[in-house]
């Protein structure tokens, strides 16, 4: 015993109090920086080196390679080597490997590694035209759908009670969900949740399967239990049976994963399936200084709607700088001023690894790319292609190039012939698709018009062979070595690392939350994604926003919603440009009308089966906001309201501006 104590040192309370609840029923609730992982590896080992548990009837269960090797070195370095720690999928794969006679007749069939070209094979099938973007975007509406237990005949009602807003009908994803499963069978084939799948409903099934399975593993423990989705719950149960042996850790306040399946419920659930669970809270941040905790418990108490299990944070470190907000005029400025920040503090001694730039989507990066390279500062782009290497833009500066050696730009100005050839990539100003990988690429697609209207404010004679060599030259001096350089990373790839100095950019309305955020439960994911931002940074926090894309445009945007109450009224901008800002700033009720505007909107497409957009654009819906008219004429003067669209929707869009309620407004009939 004196040498399983050992293993407690060094320990805080709580994390001793973790550490030493080694049998039943328990829940950790593990804020950001208080030390989960030491906290549960130390719990295994305890747990192990006491004898209350057999190494080799303990299985940990986390969501990636990555972690699960951090917990296998970790548990080898405590003397607990023989214990499992496998992801989902690996431990699923580890067990039909072993049962698949049993359960299927024979050998383990080959299991996919990329579900994206089955999927285009079913769209085939169906003779549906669809590009590469539209490809992503099946393919992880298919993984949402199995990670939620939907099947293709109740795909469509699943994903109208969850809001999903998709580039295509749902009708015509459920048609290529079943043509998927039939294109799997026909080829023997598996995906990576067939694993899961199979093996759960073999150990409900087949009273042999799951005897042996449960007499193997007796105890089991669950990191961030916070993102678990439906489908490995049902493969934990069928692990668990009638126990509850059961250790999970997580925290509510880090669910950023519902998009792809997850769900905090089985967290926030936990003591009512198990009413006598031994809940620890770690509260105690070992990452953060205490400012950058305070505005991250902020953030979360603005938001809380009721009890949770959430955990407020207590800053362990020294005072540090407190975080910044900034207001910019567009985003080039705001990456200029970020640019130059990361340059100076490498100059003052931080290493460039130790800084990093978040922003919502991997379309974001670009104008932060070309800013670091004009300040001389290496960077490292995370979980994303460069933009420059990205499918769209190769395809799009191939298209240029072609169009320069044409001359087609002879007669039209640099933006229009730049828009022209855009078209032919299916590339639209106002056809902007709802999310996921198509609006990732129609977004970095957009990005290549700024460029152009930068060159021609510096040129006014350029034409499409100089658009073509400058972004050549970008192109080049964004390849250069770059492995110690600063971090570019969306706040979801973000997760789970931090930095000495973290900037937070782009915090505007519309990308966090992000437009297609409709109901309350995806703008509380949006508000938890921030938090996750948040709480990456050690030392420094720099939050910062552009009031417009580009330079010249109306400074029409607004900063996100969630810095209410947390930024000062309008930072570090003279009393001029704060009157100027109020004047523009839309008003919380414009926000709200474009919001009953959107759920009419996605009502009539779903009648029509159409995306969203083909009905009117975001950028309209906005327009319309904006300038709310009272008339069929005053409906007419919005840019994106045709003469057919006029008469379609020009009676349910005034219903909707005269405050009727959106699920009230009966859809238009469209032949």
């Amino acid at each position: 015993m004196p040498d399983a104590d050992r293993i407690l040192e060094g320990l805080d309370p709580e994390q001793r109090a973790a550490a030493q609840a080694v049998r039943g029923p328990v829940c950790i609730l593990a804020g950001a920086g208080t030390g989960k992982t030491r906290a549960i590896t130390h719990r295994i080992a305890y747990a192990v080196r006491t004898e209350a548990v057999p190494a080799s009837q303990l299985l940990a269960v986390t969501f990636t390679a990555r972690a699960a090797g951090e917990l296998r070195g970790r548990l080898r370095s405590l003397g607990a080597q023989n214990v499992q720690a496998r992801t989902f999928h690996a431990a699923a794969l580890r067990q039909l490997q072993y049962f698949a006679p049993r359960i299927l007749g024979g050998g383990l069939p080959e299991v996919m590694d990329n579900a994206i070209r089955v999927v285009g094979n079913a769209a085939a099938r169906m003779r549906l035209r669809v590009d590469r973007a539209e490809l992503r975007d099946l393919a992880a509406e298919i993984d949402w759908a199995k990670a939620v237990l939907a099947t293709p005949d109740t795909y469509v009602a699943r994903a109208r009670e969850a809001g999903r807003e998709t580039s295509t009908t749902a009708e015509t994803i459920a048609k290529v969900y079943a043509e998927y499963e039939q294109t799997k069978r026909r080829a023997g084939q598996l995906d990576f949740a067939d694993l899961l799948m199979i093996m759960a409903g073999a150990m409900e099934e087949l009273s042999d399967v799951a005897e042996e399975v449960r007499s193997r593993y007796r105890h089991f423990v669950v990191d961030e239990y916070q993102d678990v989705s439906p489908l490995q719950q049902r493969l934990l149960d069928a692990w668990l049976g009638d126990r509850d042996d059961l250790c999970v850790v997580g925290d509510a306040n880090q669910t950023i994963y519902s998009f792809a399946g997850a769900t905090p419920e089985h967290l926030l659930g936990f003591r009512r399936r198990f009413p006598e669970a031994t809940v620890v809270r770690l509260n105690r941040d070992y990452r953060s200084t205490p400012q950058v905790v305070s505005l991250a418990n902020s953030l979360v108490q603005a938001g809380r709607r009721g009890p949770d299990a959430g955990v407020s944070l207590i800053g362990q470190r020294p005072d540090g700088p407190a975080p910044t907000f900034t207001e910019h005029d567009d985003e080039p400025a705001e990456a200029a001023d970020v640019a130059g920040k990361c340059r100076e503090l490498i100059d003052a001694g931080t290493p460039p690894a130790q800084i990093a730039v978040l922003f919502r989507i991997n379309a974001q990066s670009e104008v932060y790319e070309a800013a670091l390279s004009q300040a001389g500062v290496a960077y490292v782009l995370r979980g994303g292609e460069r933009f420059f290497d990205r499918p769209e833009i190769r395809e799009a500066r191939l298209l240029l190039r072609g169009a320069a050696r044409a001359g087609q730009d002879v007669d039209q100005n640099l933006g229009d012939a730049v828009r022209g050839v855009l078209s032919g990539l299916g590339w639209y100003p106002d056809n902007a698709p709802p999310g996921g990988s198509a609006r990732e690429r129609w977004e970095s697609l957009a990005a290549l018009l700024p460029l152009a209207d930068d060159l021609v404010a510096a040129l006014p004679d350029a034409h499409l062979p100089e658009l073509v060599a400058e972004l050549d030259q970008r192109a080049n001096a964004q390849h250069a070595p770059t492995v110690q350089g600063v971090t570019l990373a969306s706040l979801h790839s973000a997760k789970g690392l931090e930095w000495d100095a973290v900037f937070l950019v782009g915090l505007t309305d519309g990308t966090l939350p992000i437009q297609h955020a409709n109901t309350p439960a995806q703008v509380a994911e949006e508000r938890r994604l921030l938090y996750v931002g948040i709480t990456r940074a050690r030392e420094r926090l720099a939050l910062s926003w552009a009031l417009a894309r580009s330079p010249g445009q109306r400074r029409g945007r607004r900063p996100s919603r969630f810095l209410d109450g947390l930024r000062p009224e309008t930072p570090h901008a003279p009393a001029a440009t704060r009157a100027k800002s109020r004047a523009k700033r839309p008003e919380a009720a414009d926000a709200e009308l474009f919001g009953r505007l959107r759920a009419w909107r996605k009502a009539q497409a779903e009648a029509q089966q159409v995306p969203p957009y083909v009905v009117f654009s975001d950028a309209t819906l906005v327009a319309i906001a904006d300038a709310r008219p009272s008339s069929r004429g005053g409906l007419a003067q919005i840019a994106g309201v045709g003469p057919t669209k006029l008469t379609r929707y020009a009676e349910p869009v005034l219903e909707v501006l005269g405050g009727a309620d959106p699920a009230d407004v009966v859809p238009v009939a469209v032949s």
